[in-house]
């Protein structure tokens, strides 16, 4: 028997060998096309990319026909530079760099010598183009905005890198990429899949036909259309009452977390960085560092969340049980919290949960919260169970949206107070600060936002997403898993009651909108900055979260205005204009409209960076307000 297994395993071994041999050689013959890559040639054919519309169909962003002029270094010769750049109106100068950056990249492999050109640019080069070998034509698509609104959620496309090529085989040099918005998000499905044709070339890098009759060649796929859950008329309206201001709105169904507006102020027309003057415009709004329009506040702005984190305060406090809706303190215009400490605000008499809510009293939610890190032993452990409800919102951490962009915003932890007083020694009237949303609390916007819908839904809330709807595709299932928050569920309709009268007999009574209960709450958050080293206090900001209607919940906002004053004379007028917009698609409240597209801060914003903009640096509020009056 062992005299017959050896030859047998060495007869069947080369049977297989032959097999896979003949296999390769007649029948498969890609391999034959990888070794005659030398004399074919690859063209690339690029798809469309998908559509994108909003919630309700509207066509928001479309193609149009673009292109690029590529070269291959090691095919050009004797052309007339002086005629070529006459045509593209370069210099000889740009002709250089480019060719030499070209070779440098590969002499034998065709990159982008000049791209993006329009339609008359491309017929004029086209007619002449036999006059210089080397360089050829590649039809792609740009993006044609259909709305002058939205940069920020959208993002750009632009050229690949380096470093992509090198991490992403699917791109070559001269490729297009989206950039920042949905465009980098939703990227694979946007972009659709190149096709690919195989081209024979003859010893003088003629065109003699398709390599073994277009076999191998492949059809370019369309990218995908995708619809967005933003309110295309919200997001319009939104970025019209935030001109001449600076800060950000986010819009949120509390029912999905879709969200139906993300604006950012200053923002700026999408349709700047599309085109030959891309680079130009892209490279004006980045160095402009004061006014920062690529920068995306709605979702990387941390402010301190000011009086809007009082309900995070009341609902933990219910939940630890230190305190029940009867519970009551009394304030004198103001908490004093300890020696030579005061919190103002305009509450005075006894108040409640529900009064304390509306008439945003510091002296209630303060002597709350002391209330709840002194109910345990150690302010550490205290410090711990607060920050887990509050976290439990979606505060303090990212939030896992469908943007590539983000902050965690900040929740303290006793790792926090031990980093802050690595000698101990602190207790709760050090951090009381954290009741009003100042001291070490900060949030972005879009976690406002969120918390508000969370509230709005009694306790629950989906991880916000800016897309609705994908051809073809299911949403990420992440986008539809429900988030309990860890406060029960009979809490919140006191607090509702309390926020909702915030527009009847609250600081927001000025901002009703007839016909429609709305619940919100006021936020004003002090404001500083250092200059040449001096710690200067600026104009607060202004903050207002809201929800409505009371009684079934379709939109969510919060509202930052920076150096807007009061969160009832920039923000909370903002916020009424919003929710009617979207509730009803007109504005019945024509004063504060008026009010609020009249009204520019470009005096407070250039009162301290005109001299000083080297110096001008953001800082965090003081951990101890002692000066603030709520409204």
């Amino acid at each position: 028997m062992r005299k017959v297994l050896l030859p047998t395993v060495i007869i069947i071994a080369g049977i297989m060998i032959l097999a896979r041999l003949f296999y390769l050689q007649l029948i498969d013959e890609s391999l034959k096309l990888k070794s005659e890559n030398i004399s074919i040639k690859k063209k690339f054919d690029y798809p469309e990319r998908g559509y994108i519309y909003d919630r309700n169909g509207k066509l928001l962003v479309a193609n149009q026909p673009s292109y690029d002029i590529m070269v291959t270094p090691r095919n050009v010769r004797d052309i007339d530079t002086t005629e070529f750049c006459s045509l593209l109106n370069i210099t000889r100068e740009d002709f250089i760099r480019i060719l030499t950056k070209a070779k440098n990249y590969s002499p034998m492999l065709p990159s982008v010598f000049l791209p993006q050109l329009n339609k008359k640019e491309y017929a004029a080069f086209q007619e002449k183009q036999r006059k210089f070998p080397g360089f050829d034509i590649v039809k792609r698509s740009l993006r044609d905005y259909q709305v002058h609104v939205g940069a920020n959620v959208f993002g750009s496309i632009a050229q690949v890198n380096q470093k992509i090529i090198d991490n992403n085989p699917y791109y070559n040099s001269g490729d297009l990429i989206g950039i920042q918005g949905v465009e980098e998000s939703y990227e694979k499905i946007l972009r659709g899949v190149k096709g690919v044709k195989y081209r024979q070339m003859n010893k003088f890098n003629k065109d003699i036909g398709p390599y073994k009759e277009g076999r191998f060649d492949t059809i370019a796929v369309r990218g995908e259309d995708i619809t967005l859950s933003i309110d295309a008329v919200l997001q319009q309206y939104g970025e019209e009452l935030m001109i001449n201001k600076r800060g950000g709105i986010v819009a949120i169904e509390p029912k999905t977390g879709e969200i139906l507006a993300l604006v950012t102020a200053p923002s700026y027309d999408p349709s700047l960085l599309v085109g030959r003057q891309r680079s130009r415009n892209y490279t004006m709004l980045w160095r402009d560092s004061i006014a920062k329009p690529l920068f995306d506040r709605g979702l990387l702005a941390q402010y301190a969340p000011g009086s809007p984190f009082k309900i995070m305060t009341g609902l933990v406090g219910l939940q630890e049980g230190v305190i029940d809706e009867q519970t009551t303190f009394m304030c004198h215009h103001g908490f004093s919290y300890a020696r030579g400490r005061f919190m103002k605000c305009h509450g005075f008499g006894p108040h409640q949960l529900h009064n304390g809510i509306y008439n945003s009293c510091n002296a209630y939610f303060g002597n709350v919260y002391l209330r709840t890190i002194n109910k345990y032993v150690k302010p550490a452990a205290a410090v711990d169970v607060w920050s887990k409800h509050v976290r439990s919102f979606g505060l303090g951490d990212f939030m896992g949206y469908d943007l590539p962009t983000g902050k965690r915003g900040r929740v303290p932890t006793s790792k926090t107070y031990k980093k802050m007083y690595p000698n101990g020694g602190w207790r709760a009237t050090a951090i009381v600060s954290n009741a009003i949303g100042q001291g070490e609390v900060e949030a972005t916007p879009i976690q406002l936002a969120n918390m508000i819908a969370a509230v709005a839904n009694q306790g629950y809330y989906y991880t916000p997403h800016i897309i609705k709807k994908i051809k073809g595709e299911k949403i990420d299932p992440k986008f539809t898993k429900k988030h309990v928050s860890t406060i029960d569920r009979k809490y919140f309709a006191p607090m509702i009651s309390g926020l909702f009268d915030v527009y009847n007999f609250g600081t927001a009574s000025a901002l009703k909108v007839e016909g429609i209960n709305i619940c919100g709450k006021t936020g004003t958050a002090e404001n500083f900055t250092r200059i040449g080293g001096k710690k200067i206090q600026l104009k607060d900001h202004s903050i207002f979260v809201a929800f409505a209607p009371m009684e079934n919940p379709k939109i969510a906002i919060a509202v930052f205005v920076e150096n807007g004053g009061f969160g009832a004379t920039i923000a909370g007028p903002i916020a009424s204009l919003m929710i009617e917009k979207y509730l009803r698609g007109k504005i019945t409240r024509t004063d504060l409209e008026k009010r609020i597209l009249e009204k520019s801060l470009k005096s407070e914003y250039e009162r301290f960076t005109k001299k000083n903009s080297d110096t001008l640096t953001n800082i965090k509020p003081e951990p101890i307000d002692s000066t603030q009056v709520e409204n």
